[in-house]
């Protein structure tokens, strides 16, 4: 390989500084975009509520996918990673408020691939709830922590 120059090496450690902090900006911006589109969606679901006179359970259920998106968006913006679980149990309320909406009128087998998707996710989520709580217990040790992704 061939030297660079001084001058060289550092235009290019500072153009990758300037890059990076531009990705970071952008980062905290879509997650505050995030957070704030998804209070907006709350806001919107009571104001359905209210104009409806009732609220359902699926609609509860919607309430709570919205409070996940904001607490995930919360903990990736305080530690720049994502609970694994997370993502998981909003799979797993997401799927169980489409098997509530479908009502009667859809095929068992259907049902059934869905029942079996949410226990899939179940099982996974006590996998890695395990997992979590295992690792983490050793990573005060020098371990690798497993509970989250960068």
């Amino acid at each position: 390989m061939s030297k660079q120059d001084p001058h060289q090496e550092r235009f290019l450690a500072r153009f990758d500084r300037v890059v990076l902090d531009l990705f970071s900006i952008g980062e905290r911006l879509v997650l505050v975009l995030i957070g704030v589109l998804a209070m907006v969606a709350v806001a919107m679901e009571i104001i359905e509520f209210s104009n409806e006179g009732s609220v359902r359970l699926a609609d509860l259920l919607l309430l709570f996918i919205y409070l996940e998106v904001v607490g995930m968006a919360c903990a990736y913006y305080a530690t720049h990673s994502v609970p694994v679980t997370l993502p998981v149990l909003i799979a797993i309320t997401g799927i169980t408020r489409l098997i509530i909406l479908q009502g009667k009128e859809f095929e068992p087998t259907q049902l059934v691939f869905e029942a079996g998707a949410v226990l899939l996710l179940a099982v996974g989520y006590g996998v890695l709830s395990w997992a979590s709580e295992r690792f983490h217990r050793s990573s005060k040790s020098g371990a690798i922590d497993t509970h989250a992704i960068d």
